[in-house]
């Protein structure tokens, strides 16, 4: 039986079996298939749709019960077996497949399974659209349908190494955590093009049970051992990576963790280095360092909603060539606007190939903003709150496209209220770094808390 809460914003989640079983994914697949029948204009007997599935317990079980459903309408299924999510979005854009399926629940804890969906063109499919459509799906009859094994490496890979030169590429002694999540299998095939690197792994062994750290590199400590690592081993820099492998963190040669904005200034640089002019997305609660560096730059800076799906929704309207948050998904205009955690991987080791790059340097010479946690308040009455913040801050509102943003010369703030749970999260940043405490004592008061 479907329940509701698994169908997320942007993709399904729960807890298997208790919240999301086999007979669930079956039905999920049934309902997929009917929006893709809408969004193509085809019947099932003529779609393609590309699937992978990533090392949880679950996934097993979940890839062969949502098969079950497309071959049992005819459904053309082509299974690349265990990949990374951002191999779907490749294939779906370069191939032009129908849909696209990924089985994971991204850095949920073992516990979970889920999907990521998307439709041709790399369009989402939302966990809401999901549940809102599954009362009015189409029902067709059964049919016969086809399952093909595939293997997309080299595609890919090319893919993947086309966004760097990877001539520069010079010997580097890194270290990856992969948590014992996917990327523990897609690094040594991307490394297998670079010989002259040096990698130690920690947690390449895949286990579904996330034995050794948290799947969410955010964790608390998630990222300790990898700090230790880098520090023990002279090691160049760090990457942490989720379960399913789309989202990457760096830690400096010093071993200190790298929020993902500071990853997007990196990034930005190799960018806009070769392609000048260029616009780079970032979500509003990222630093003012983003839009001030891509400026100095030469480039342009768009700020957008909080959420990966809502960075590609402006990078196509603003014809940006990547965007980046600090939970670290990347995105690339030319990855189908889509993001990938190895696309970001092959570019931090072309910039830190170049002469005297230090990761530690650049940030010390780039940043200027100081960020506190972010927090996380109870909000039963969050109209009323947000009233409070109009009220008291109403002549230095900058906007309201995702909660409010409140803006001065030397300090800002943003406060926003959660989509499934009634809390407010604020994101404060300060030029000062001993006006935080006073900073934050100031929202917390206004807001009533």
């Amino acid at each position: 039986m479907l329940q509701k809460q698994v169908f997320k914003s942007y993709d399904i989640r729960g807890i298997y079996p208790d919240e999301l079983d086999d007979s669930g994914a079956y039905e999920i697949g049934l309902i997929y298939l009917s929006l893709v029948c809408k969004r193509t204009g085809k019947n099932p007997e003529d779609l393609k749709i590309f699937i992978a599935r990533d090392i949880r317990n679950s996934s097993f079980n979940l890839h062969k019960s949502i098969i079950d459903a497309f071959v049992s309408r005819g459904v053309h299924v082509y299974d690349a077996g265990l990949m990374s999510v951002d191999v779907i979005y490749f294939a779906v854009g370069k191939y032009d497949y129908d849909g696209g399926i990924m089985v994971t629940a991204s850095h949920n804890p073992g516990s979970y399974g889920g999907f990521k969906m998307i439709s041709r063109g790399v369009e989402w499919i939302r966990g809401g659209d999901m549940w809102n459509h599954k009362d009015e799906m189409t029902q067709f009859p059964e049919k016969v349908g086809s399952i093909e094994l595939v293997d997309i490496w080299k595609d890919y890979l090319d893919h993947i190494f086309s966004f760097v030169d990877f001539s520069k590429i010079k010997k580097l002694k890194i270290v990856v955590d992969s948590g014992n999540g996917m990327a523990g299998i897609m690094i040594p095939k991307i490394l297998e093009r670079l010989p002259q690197i040096e990698l130690i792994p920690l947690f390449f062994e895949p286990d579904g049970n996330f034995p050794n750290r948290n799947p969410n590199p955010l964790g608390e400590g998630a990222y300790h051992k990898l700090s230790e690592r880098v520090v023990l081993e002279h090691a160049d820099v760090g990457f942490i990576y989720d379960a399913d492998s789309d989202r990457v963190f760096l830690v400096d040669e010093n071993g200190k963790f790298l929020p993902g904005d500071d990853v997007l200034l990196v990034l930005a640089k190799q960018l806009l280095q070769k392609n000048p002019k260029c616009g780079i997305v970032y979500n509003l609660v990222s630093s003012k360092d983003v839009k001030e560096y891509v400026e100095r730059m030469g480039g342009y800076a768009i700020r957008s909603e909080v959420g990966y799906v809502n960075m590609g929704v402006h990078m196509k309207k603003d014809s940006c060539i990547m965007g980046g948050e600090i939970s670290a998904h990347f995105s690339y205009a030319k990855n189908y606007y889509s993001d990938s955690g190895y696309i970001a991987f092959l570019m931090i080791l072309e910039a830190i190939s170049e002469e005297n790059f230090k990761l530690s340097e650049f940030m010390s010479s780039n940043k200027r903003w100081h960020r506190f946690p972010e927090i996380v308040l109870p909000a039963d009455n969050m109209t009323k709150i947000l009233d409070n913040i109009r009220s008291h801050y109403k002549d230095n509102i900058l906007d309201e496209i995702d909660g409010i943003t409140v803006e001065f010369p030397d300090w800002w703030f943003n406060a926003r209220g959660s989509n499934t749970e009634p809390i407010l999260k604020i994101t404060i940043e300060v030029l000062n770094e001993e006006d935080i405490d006073r900073r934050r004592d100031e929202v917390t008061s206004v807001l009533n808390f």
